[in-house]
């Protein structure tokens, strides 16, 4: 069982300046690899390039090293960061269970990596801020300030004007050549079968089933020009991109479900679950909304997570609330969402809750051991990072955490897709095969070119 580490050792120096903003493509592009890219509603934009450091860590025991090694980096600096939102943070995520990066297209992926970026531009409502941070034998204070003038003369000749699909100056989607399905249709519904009856007979309370989705792709992946193209669909989701290693694939998504965040002692997560599709018009739009909001099963299923994540807060909080339960309307989907805040009775590190929280029902299910081993027996894939914690930590051991749903791993040439659905006793397998197919949207329809798939075995 490996240790987190980094794989460089403290002091870290950091120094930020403001700058204009480039275009997004063109710092993207000019940024060396590994490439890490956070972006949510209430987050400044993070673009970030190479490693001052990494962080990795194996096990059950991955949250806990992983803090301990965050810990360890940050204890010393000099850091000079210009804007609170430019101050160093490690930026990763962690595999969904012990065990779930073994096959493919995991295998560049440790089960949890952190990387403090070596050099980023940071996004925030007071501008764009430049910074470079060194760590270890790299950290001299006027090395890093001779490197961020030179960074400053590189990022001032970068283009300054986002593309647009209308100005035609983004390459095409890709399109799917051919594409594979891990769950053929049958057996999804002996799985979902199975599920139900050990909910009926009291095994389990609800239990998360999941597919992958293969597609090979007719042209190379577009790497920025997606991420771009998310951005301007779900501007309202936690968007991220992890590079694990120079030149390999990428994991990304665009997720409505924020996991935790934590500021002092404030603490914000959501209840997310319960799901329906958008209408053609504004009225069947609001008569789906409403048709959710009543539906038996899907307030079932969003109780469950909604009860579960206050349990899973109860012992770190002196106060916890609940707003009331709400739509919340994405491009392609609406969900049941409760958020839910709380503030703790003593100073903690985010990952804490991150270990408390993760998984929760909306992506593992009742009770938790026995839903996992559900999943381990059924899904015929690895889930790697897939549902899994995905975000940032900074000094103080305050982090925001989204989980890494409506997402793939991106190669030159290839895609591997992945959604899934909360079973509960009344779930039907065919309704919720049309869920799963609904949640692959956001991703298939950023590689997928005019509309028009490639073949998929049912």
């Amino acid at each position: 069982m490996e240790r987190a580490r980094p794989r460089s050792s403290p002091p870290l120096v950091s120094r930020t300046t403001a700058v204009d903003e480039p275009a997004f493509a063109a710092v993207f592009d000019a940024l060396p690899s590994p490439r890490t890219t956070w972006s949510a509603p209430d987050d400044a934009l993070v673009v970030g390039g190479g490693a001052a450091a990494t962080l990795t860590a194996e096990g059950d025991d991955r949250f806990a090293a992983i803090r301990d090694a965050a810990t360890e980096l940050f204890e010393s600096g000099d850091v000079h960061a210009g804007t609170e939102a430019a101050r160093p943070r490690v930026f990763g995520g962690f595999a969904f269970h012990e065990g779930a990066c073994d096959g493919d297209p995991w295998g560049p992926f440790p089960e949890a990596r952190f990387v403090l970026p070596r050099v980023q531009l940071t996004v925030a409502d007071n501008g764009a801020w430049l910074t470079v941070n060194a760590v270890g034998a790299d950290a001299d204070a006027s090395a890093v300030e001779d490197r961020l003038a030179r960074e400053v003369e590189r990022f001032d000749t970068l283009d300054r004007h986002d593309s647009g699909d209308a100005a035609g100056s983004r390459p095409p989607r890709p399109g799917i050549r051919e594409s594979r399905r891990t769950t053929s249709r049958e057996a999804w519904r002996d799985s979902v079968g199975a599920a139900v009856d050990r909910i009926r007979d009291g095994d389990l309370q609800k239990v998360v089933l999941a597919q992958a989705l293969e597609a090979d792709l007719a042209a190379d992946f577009p790497r920025a020009p997606t991420l771009e193209r998310l951005a301007e669909k779900y501007p309202d989701c936690h968007r991220y991109w992890f590079e694990p290693a120079a030149g390999e694939s990428a994991f990304f998504g665009a997720t409505p479900e924020r996991l935790v965040s934590l500021r002092g002692r404030t603490v914000e997560t959501d209840a997310l679950a319960g799901t329906t599709g958008r209408g053609e018009t504004p009225s069947e739009d609001e008569w789906l909304a409403e048709e959710l909001l009543d539906d038996e099963k899907n307030v079932h299923e969003h109780e469950l997570v909604a009860e579960t994540v206050r349990d899973q807060l109860e012992p770190f909080a002196a106060s916890i609330s609940a707003a009331d339960r709400r739509v919340r309307r994405l491009a392609t989907v609406q969900h049941l969402h409760t958020p839910i805040t709380a503030e703790l009775d003593a100073d903690r590190h985010v990952l804490e809750l991150v270990e408390a929280l993760h998984p929760t029902p909306a992506v593992g299910g009742l009770l938790p051991d026995r839903a996992l081993a559900t999943i381990r027996e059924t899904e015929p894939f690895d889930r790697g990072w897939y549902a899994a914690p995905v975000g940032w930590i900074d000094a103080a051991g305050n982090g925001a955490f989204a989980v890494a749903i409506r997402s793939a791993v991106a190669s030159r040439r290839r895609a591997t897709l992945f959604a899934g659905v909360g079973v509960v006793s009344d779930s039907d397998p065919d309704r919720e095969w049309d869920e799963v197919q609904l949640k692959y949207r956001p991703i298939l329809d950023e590689l997928e070119r005019d509309g028009a798939g490639g073949s998929a075995d049912s």
